[in-house]
């Protein structure tokens, strides 16, 4: 899955901070603006995967649809 994202990122001091607008929970930190960006990154995908896994885990056992959903904006 890939998808485009909203991210603020500001310099505080001599680290800079940045987080992701549409999804709650991924923010990170780093020295320079690209290890923030690659941190970033990756805090999305773990959101997005623990996101994936608390939904299985409710839904274990039960009759569910699992379809993918594309959204213009």
């Amino acid at each position: 899955m890939e998808g485009k994202f909203t991210t603020v990122f500001e310099k505080i001091g001599d680290w800079y901070t940045g987080y992701v607008a549409e999804v709650p929970g991924a923010n990170t930190q780093g020295r320079t603006l690209e290890e923030t960006r690659e941190n970033l990154r990756e805090a999305v995908q773990m959101v997005i995967q623990a996101n994936r896994e608390l939904a299985e885990q409710e839904t274990a056992g039960r009759e569910v649809i699992r379809e993918e959903l594309q959204v213009a904006v």
